[in-house]
Formats: C-alpha cells, sequence, structure tokens
C-alpha cells in the first residue's frame, strides 16, 4: 500500500524546544557555540541537521537565516535576502537531485498560527523517503490574479487556494534563483505583515519544483476554518480582485511609496 502520511515521533516532539510563545524560554539558535551538527555556514547563515527529528523515515535539516534574534524577513536588507535564499535553494536543490528521497520539502514557519516552535527566523528543508508531495498539487494551486512580472519572474493571488483564502504564488524557471524572484517573495511577507487589511502575525513559505519551475507559495496563516479541517473544503473570498489591486498599488505604483 502506498503510504499517505507523515509519521510524527511523539517521544522527541515533547523534548522540542518551544519559545515563539513561551518568551521565558532560551532560543537555542542564539548559543551558536552549543549548536550541533552544522552542515555548512555563510556568515550569519547556518545549515545544520535538526537535533529533534520528529519526521520518521525522514531527513530533516534546520536552516537558521541570521543570528540577530528578533530580525524578520520582511525587513532584510536585499543583500542578505538575496544570499539567504541563494544558499537555502541551493541546499534543497542539491537534496532533490541526490536521488536520494522521493521528494523534497522546503518551508518556513513564522509566527504562533503558522505550526512552528522556535521565534528565531529560520527555515527547514526535509527530504522525505516514502513521500512525494507533488501528487498533492497541480496547476490549479498556482493560477491566480496578475500582481506583477519582471524579470520572467511571475506574481500573482491564487484564486483557487489550496487551504483557503488568500495565497500569493511567486513562480519562475527553475535554476539560479533572481534577485526578482526573493524580492516579490519578501514583497508579499511585508504585505501580510505590515498592510494587510487583517492583523496577521503569522505566515508561511513554501517551496516547489513544478513542471520546470521554482514556485513559492506565501500564505497568511489565521485560525484555520473548521470546514478545511472537517470536509477538505477551502473557502475563496470574494474581495481577489480588490487586493490584487491594493498590493500592485502599495508595491508597483511609482507614485506611492512603499509603507513602512
Amino acid at each position: 500500500m502506498t503510504n499517505t502520511h507523515l509519521f510524527f515521533n511523539t517521544a522527541i516532539g515533547v523534548q522540542k524546544p518551544e519559545n515563539i510563545r513561551n518568551k521565558n524560554q532560551s532560543c537555542p539558535f542564539c548559543a551558536r557555540e552549543e549548536l550541533t551538527g552544522i552542515i555548512d555556514e555563510e556568515g550569519p547563515i547556518l545549515l545544520l541537521k535538526n537535533k529533534y527529528p520528529v519526521l520518521e523515515n525522514a531527513y530533516q535539516t534546520v536552516l537558521v537565516e541570521t543570528d540577530v534574534c528578533d530580525e524578520e524577513f520582511s525587513r532584510y536588507s536585499p543583500g542578505h535576502l538575496n544570499r539567504l535564499l541563494g544558499f537555502a535553494i541551493r541546499h534543497w536543490m542539491k537534496m532533490e537531485e541526490s536521488g536520494e528521497y522521493r521528494s523534497v520539502v522546503f518551508f518556513k514557519n513564522h509566527g504562533p498560527l503558522s505550526g512552528g516552535t522556535i521565534a528565531h527566523s529560520h527555515m527547514q528543508i526535509v527530504g522525505l523517503y516514502d513521500l512525494d508531495y507533488h501528487e498533492k498539487i497541480s496547476e490549479a494551486d498556482f493560477t491566480g490574479l496578475h500582481i506583477q512580472e519582471q524579470n520572467d519572474v511571475h506574481f500573482n493571488l491564487s484564486l483557487r487556494p489550496k487551504v483557503g483564502f488568500y495565497e500569493f504564488n511567486i513562480r519562475m524557471e527553475r535554476g539560479r534563483p533572481s534577485a526578482t524572484f526573493a524580492s516579490f517573495i519578501q514583497t508579499a511577507v511585508h504585505y501580510i505583515m505590515h498592510a494587510f487589511p487583517f492583523k496577521c502575525s503569522s505566515y508561511n513559505l513554501f517551496f516547489y519544483s513544478f513542471e520546470g519551475d521554482m514556485i513559492c507559495k506565501v500564505v497568511p496563516r489565521f485560525v484555520t476554518t473548521p470546514l478545511f479541517i472537517g470536509y477538505h473544503l477551502p473557502q475563496v473570498p470574494n474581495n481577489l480582485e480588490w487586493m490584487a489591486e491594493d498590493l500592485r498599488n502599495r508595491y508597483f505604483n511609482e507614485s506611492m511609496e512603499k509603507e513602512a
């Protein structure tokens, strides 16, 4: 029988530190001299084996984005942003091309509703030995209302979101990451964190290799609707046209300044 689920090791899970809600708990990524299993590093960026590999039949790594604990993706300088995504995508693609895994997932959690446990900015690259995430995605997941296109990088707002409500897609041909790809991702995150019409302190980034392209889906996170939890029924809001236009005006209209 084909495996369809990830299996979570609860004995390891209860050992994981959590300071995303418990601010009194120390940050493990700040104690750099105590970190083990380092795979690669580039300045303040670290890739290491996950000390708490809760997923069975998977190879789990953690990518620490910065050595500043309260720094956040939407505020990174262009230099650090491009360096970070270049480093991350290089390791993601290396794992994909190794042939050791059925698929490799690359994602980021931020905020208390994102599914993360550590507040310090980080990403995860996980090689799955017996699951292929491509079986659960389709072209419809990445089609949407046009926001911006530059240097063959496409930025849109999903018409058929996977979970529901608002999902931003940034898509380019698979290969060397571009500054435009990184900038569009950061713009979507900045909109969610600082200009979104609803209060939103949590988001996810999900990266995909799909049909020869590289795609990042940027998802603001709220309490998940029971219609999706119980029946897998995503909801599409009726203000998508307005939101796409609002984002264009805030970030790509030369007559308007980017909000702080």
